[in-house]
């Protein structure tokens, strides 16, 4: 099952994706919403973000083959940090360029994973049925701000500017990652093409390894982390994250 948010009559309103359609539904995305009988064309909709998280976090060296080629250690841990859920941006979303100041700006095409209930201390075997569902997600990333300061490493503030967070195009509850592969087109030239399966932590255990620490709730988010091929970007480039089986996510940065 897909769900998604959209602007409709100007305001924001929930669906499941049926075929070319979406049907709206009422109430809360992890309470049971109810369908309203309205049906809208899919063709047109103005995608907004899937859900509206409290928390975002990212992950930071997940992906064997990046460490491989950086020389980077394999993580005893999940090695994370918090991404503000201020800059969160939808499908189709132009994303700000960056002040020149602030420097390179890069994408990252993941996949998310969606939290669908309050999760905390929660035992292995329990992790999994705390997922609701995956979306995509480019994480924008100013890379010469995050180590500008030599003394402390910038992880928020680099990965928070406004609309660094752009997920979409839905939710979908029935997607297995087992197998899939991610692809990122920059200005239609494919820059990543990666297997989920090369994560050192998979969704279930980083789910259930960062509620250890964390009070995961409805909504929050986990980015799993990026692979090889991350690039700079210039401002008026179009890049799509696609997810096999699970979708396209398009934005335009600057």
């Amino acid at each position: 099952m897909r769900w998604m948010r959209c602007e409709h009559e100007g305001r924001a309103r929930l669906g499941r994706v049926e075929g070319e359609e979406l049907l709206l539904h009422e109430g809360p995305l992890f309470e049971a919403p109810r369908p309203t009988g309205e049906r809208l064309p899919l063709q047109g909709l103005r995608g907004l973000p899937p859900c509206e998280p409290g928390q975002i976090v990212g992950l930071w060296n997940n992906f064997r083959a990046a460490a491989a080629k950086n020389g980077w250690a394999e993580p005893a841990e999940p090695l994370y940090f918090l991404k503000s859920p201020g800059a969160l941006s939808g499908p189709g979303a132009v994303v700000p360029a960056a002040a020149p100041e602030l420097g390179r700006v890069a994408y990252e095409g993941e996949l998310a994973v969606v939290i669908g209930r309050t999760a905390h201390r929660l035992a292995r075997e329990d992790a999994a049925g705390a997922i609701f569902g995956y979306t995509v997600a480019n994480d924008y990333t100013a890379l010469e701000l995050l180590n500008r300061d030599a003394s402390f490493a910038q992880w928020a503030r680099a990965k928070s500017l406004p609309g660094f967070a752009n997920l979409g195009p839905w939710i979908d509850t029935g997607f297995d990652p087992a197998g899939a592969t991610l692809r990122t087109r920059v200005g239609g030239r494919e820059r990543q093409n990666y297997p989920l399966d090369d994560m050192f932590f998979g969704p279930a255990e980083l789910v259930w390894r960062l509620s250890q620490e964390l009070i995961l709730r409805p909504g929050d988010v986990i980015l799993c982390g990026t692979s090889l091929g991350v690039l700079p970007l210039k401002p008026g480039t179009e890049v799509e994250v696609e997810v096999d089986g699970l979708g396209v996510l398009r934005s335009t940065y600057g």
